[in-house]
């Protein structure tokens, strides 16, 4: 009907309907929205009250159309509408009468539902986050709370086991140190030992010019507060009494360390810092309670370790002249026994020797020339046997020189040959020697001791060989010492006597054969000339022995 046209001006969709099956007019905007339209009892069936009851069977009732259009009055209701690809919309359905015609009025109210159903859901969510934020402070709390437990517990335990794995003052102050400066924030922090309440720093942490055993004192609060084994904890611009002002105001921790009932020392701790310390307290008590306990520990130790060391030190003394008084004794016994010998010796060779003076000339005056012949030939052999006998006499004079106990210098080729000389009984017929002398210069040395250490590492060497060997012999001058070398091919050392050859009183030979004194002897012969003794052996292969002495 034209008179309805003016309708299509109007924003809202708008249908005319006469009756309940007949429309008479849709407007422009309806066509639009509403394209699916056939007719109205189908469009009826896609309208829907937001809210109704179901109390009858009678599916028109539930019709927002069929109320409208049965409605003597005008009609409003908000609907919902599906269209027939399943999407939802929500009108405000206004009706008014003209007649026996039903104007109807749809208002989208979409945009504004859905706002509202999304302010109803961003007010559920919001009072969710806020519930969810209010929980997640809480277990940060927690968690901080759990975090800084932690970190106590931690940083006490590494304390403990650095108090626990040492025994070193110095090293337990300097940790200790170091971990409560790191917890801080301090630029410096030292222990000072209480002396009178006066206290001497003796370790510290931080800044490179702390001064080490200067006494230092603080005002009688800060004393009254560590006599009652208070921590103290304050702003200060001066460290101590008599000390150079900062620059700026620093927090000043002093820790009182105590054992049973008395102040040992004090942990002083600075730092640029501001802060509150609270939980921190309890960790400076229980950093305090394991430092007084360790440093008496660490005190006890190190004085049981200085008894021991003096006491090690004089058993060592008494062992050096045990040995030294053995030798003494042994070579003042061997020189009263070679003097003794040579003496009695030295007279009958002297009458030896001027009887053969005498038959040599007796033989002269012979005729007979195989008797005269004879005579000579005995008479050198005798002769020959004479010098044999005074050699060996000279060379243990030599060998003992208990008139040269002074240092002098000598020949040390020299004194290796007479020392094979002494031992040519060992080695005749058993042992071959071989030579490698270098050029060597004079040292100043105790000839009599090193020809000592020499018989005692060539008769061990002879022993070694149980049939017939080789032992060499070398010495050689480099880098201003020298070097003698002595080296068999007998049966060799078992690596677990290595290390005990030197130890006086071991022996590996018989009960009888061997004191176990003489290369413990030698070594401290070595030690009086400043120099070295060492072995290298192979079971099976030989031995050798590498002595060092300096040049100077």
């Amino acid at each position: 009907m034209k008179k309805f046209d003016f309708f299509n001006q109007f924003r809202d969709s708008v249908i005319v309907v006469k009756n309940y099956d007949n429309v008479v007019f849709k407007n422009n905007t309806f066509c639009r929205v509403f394209n699916q339209f056939t007719d109205i009892k189908r469009f009826a069936h896609k309208i829907n009250f937001e809210f109704c009851p179901l109390d009858s069977e009678n599916v028109d009732l539930y019709s927002p159309i069929f109320q409208a259009i049965t409605s003597k009055e005008n009609y409003f209701a908000r609907i919902s509408y599906t269209n027939n690809s399943g999407q939802t919309f929500h009108y405000d359905m206004t009706t008014v009468k003209r007649g026996e015609h039903t104007i109807f009025f749809f208002t989208d109210v979409s945009p504004i539902i859905l706002l509202e159903k999304y302010e109803k859901e961003t007010q559920i969510y919001q009072n969710k986050l806020e519930k969810l934020e209010k929980e997640n402070e809480e277990l940060q709390n927690i968690k901080q709370n759990a975090q800084t437990q932690a970190f106590r517990i931690a940083l006490i335990n590494k304390v403990s086991n650095i108090i626990r794995e040492s025994m070193d003052m110095s090293v337990i102050l300097n940790s200790v140190l170091k971990e409560l400066s790191l917890m801080f924030g301090c630029f410096k922090s030292y222990y000072a030992k209480n002396e009178n309440d006066s206290f001497t720093i003796i370790e510290s942490y931080g800044e490179n010019n702390i001064q080490n055993d200067i006494p230092i004192k603080f005002d009688d609060i800060v004393m009254s507060k560590l006599k009652e084994q208070k921590i103290s904890i304050g702003y200060c611009v001066s460290e101590y009494i008599g000390a150079n002002p900062f620059k700026q105001t620093v927090l000043r921790i002093i820790v009182p360390i105590y054992h049973i009932q008395k102040m040992m020392g004090i942990v002083v701790l600075l730092s640029y810092q501001k802060r509150e310390l609270n939980e921190e307290i309890e960790i400076l008590d229980a950093v305090s309670s394991q430092l007084g306990n360790a440093i008496i520990r660490a005190e006890l130790y190190n004085k049981n370790a200085q008894n021991v060391k003096e006491l090690k030190q004089t058993l060592d003394e008494l062992k050096t002249t045990q040995l030294q008084l053995i030798n003494s004794e042994k070579m003042a016994s061997l020189g009263q026994l070679v003097a003794g010998i040579a003496h009695e010796i030295n007279t009958p060779i002297a009458s030896i020797k001027a009887n053969n003076d005498m038959l040599s000339k007796l033989a002269e005056k012979i005729d007979n020339q195989d008797i005269k012949q004879m005579f000579h030939e005995i008479n050198d052999i005798d002769k020959e046997a004479i010098e044999r006998i005074s050699k060996i006499v000279v060379s243990l004079k030599k060998f003992i020189r208990l008139d040269e106990a002074e240092l002098q210098e000598a020949d040390i080729n020299k004194e290796m040959d007479l020392t094979l000389e002494i031992i040519r009984h060992e080695t005749k017929n058993k042992v071959e020697i071989e030579k490698k002398y270098g050029q060597i210069p004079l040292i100043k040395c105790y000839p009599n001791m090193l020809n000592q250490v020499f018989t005692n590492i060539l008769i061990n060497a002879c022993q070694s060989i149980e049939t017939t060997g080789k032992i060499t012999i070398s010495t050689e001058f480099k880098n201003g010492s020298l070097e003698i070398k002595i080296k068999d091919n007998g049966k060799g050392i078992p690596k677990e006597n290595l290390s005990k050859i030197f130890t006086a009183g071991f022996t590996t030979k018989g009960v009888g054969v061997g004191t176990g004194l003489g290369l413990a002897i030698s070594q401290k012969i070595i030690d009086k000339h400043k120099g070295q003794i060492r072995v290298l052996s192979e079971v099976g292969t030989g031995s050798e022995f590498i002595i060092t002495l300096p040049c100077e």
